[in-house]
């Protein structure tokens, strides 16, 4: 990444130590809650069947435990933004990646319904619950960090960076359940193999720990704080999440439903093996994370409304193509596994800008809590609930396009909101 001149070294070494230090929680994070929902009926046959219960019941528990986790986010949002906003974002997201550590490590030795029987999805709930208080935390001090160290220009290109260990996350999580598949038997993963990828949080989570402990507080933040600026204006600051919950939650839609929901979607609904399914998550995702970097350097130079818009618009135009070819059992693997890939293409159109426009919309004093908020208010309501809501619709209605129908409404909402943003916000300072 190349830096301006006359930028003194030290300077660079402090921003790409953000970077780092800023990505690599979300990573473990977003690693997690993909592993979490590419292995979802695996856990729904260990955590949530009994003799009385159908395998589509189980289903719809494991992604209530899902949604569940991502409305502990926004209290996660409130009170670690406040933390961050009033003491400094360095301090409150070390304690945040400590929060998140233990909660995943914590679900690879939970006892399963076999050993404790009824106790063991409460068990399931509470840690998942832990999760989503400390992710709630994590992502307004990840993009506070990451986009008050960057230069005015290249701001969207930063907080892309956050959206791309999301993709980073999400593969990684995919990539190894996809290789227990292979290489284990069903019973196997089953019994306790899919233990491993969250096992694994800890040790990546003592790397995190350490990257952030060398972490500096961001020059903004330190202004702030030495000039003793009055608060933020909270009616402002509501307006402003209220808008941001808008034009963000075709994003939330349409990545968790492309990206996360889509195995379960495949074997429960088309009846796909769980390899094709996790292929099929990988290239998604691969697309995904192919255009998220490009979509905020783009946003940099053009603005982040054009590419913004132009994401959601993409979405409400090829949501239903793409699943009649995926319903169609006479299209090709290949056709099939292009238009997966695309539909992560798309997605990352609005990802790549939308951490930097979100940092724009709020002042310094309130960044960390207000971004936090709009972020972590629309995936729990368009994200974490996009699971569990597909999965009972389908059930309900029997009708297999409920995905497309999903991402589309939301995100037709999101173009009217995008088209709100001012075509210069991306070249404006950051408000203290």
């Amino acid at each position: 990444m190349s830096t301006a001149p006359g930028t003194a070294p030290a300077d660079v070494r402090r921003t790409r130590r953000s970077l780092v230090a800023g990505t690599v929680g979300n990573f473990v994070e977003w690693y997690e809650f993909g592993a979490y929902g590419f292995f979802a009926t695996v856990i729904a046959a260990n955590f949530f069947s009994s003799t009385s219960t159908s395998d589509a019941e189980s289903l719809i528990k494991t992604y209530a435990s899902f949604a569940l986790a991502f409305f502990f986010r926004p209290i996660g949002a409130a009170v670690f933004g406040r933390l961050g906003d009033r003491i400094g974002r360095r301090p409150t997201l070390i304690l945040v990646l400590l929060l998140m550590t233990v909660s995943t490590t914590l679900i690879g030795i939970l006892p399963t319904y076999a050993t404790v029987g009824a106790a063991a999805p409460w068990l399931l709930t509470l840690v998942r619950a832990l999760q989503g208080l400390s992710a709630g935390g994590e992502f307004g001090g990840a993009v506070s960090i990451m986009t008050e160290f960057a230069p005015r220009t290249k701001r969207g290109l930063y907080g892309a960076w956050q959206s791309f260990t999301v993709a980073l996350g999400l593969l990684t999580g995919a990539g190894l359940a996809a290789t227990l598949a292979t290489v284990l038997s069903k019973e196997a993963l089953t019994d306790w193999g899919w233990r491993i990828p969250f096992l694994l949080a800890l040790p990546l989570g003592l790397v995190a720990l350490w990257l952030r402990l060398r972490l500096d507080e961001t020059p903004n933040f330190a202004k702030v704080q030495q000039e003793a600026a009055p608060p933020a204006d909270k009616a402002e600051v509501a307006k402003a999440i209220a808008l941001g919950i808008g034009r963000l939650m075709g994003w939330s839609a349409a990545g968790y439903t492309f990206l996360v929901v889509m195995p379960s979607y495949l074997q429960a609904t088309l009846n796909a093996t769980f390899q094709q399914a996790l292929v099929a998550t990988v290239l998604a995702n691969l697309g995904f994370a192919v255009s998220i970097l490009p979509a905020g350097w783009l946003s940099d130079r053009i603005g982040r409304r054009p590419v913004m818009v132009t994401g959601a618009a993409l979405v409400v135009v090829l949501a239903f193509p793409l699943m009649n070819l995926l319903q169609d059992k006479e299209s090709s693997n290949a056709g099939k596994g292009l238009a997966v890939f695309a539909a992560g293409l798309v997605v990352g159109l609005m990802a790549g800008p939308g951490p930097a426009m979100l940092a724009e919309m709020f002042p310094t004093r309130a960044r960390y809590t207000g971004l936090g908020l709009a972020y972590s208010l629309s995936n729990a309501v368009f994200s974490g609930s996009a699971g569990l809501i597909i999965t009972e619709l389908i059930k309900r209605t029997k009708n297999i396009d409920i995905p497309a129908y999903y991402v589309v409404v939301t995100c037709a909402v999101s173009v009217v909101a995008l088209l709100t943003l001012r075509g210069d916000d991306h070249r404006r300072e950051l408000r203290d």
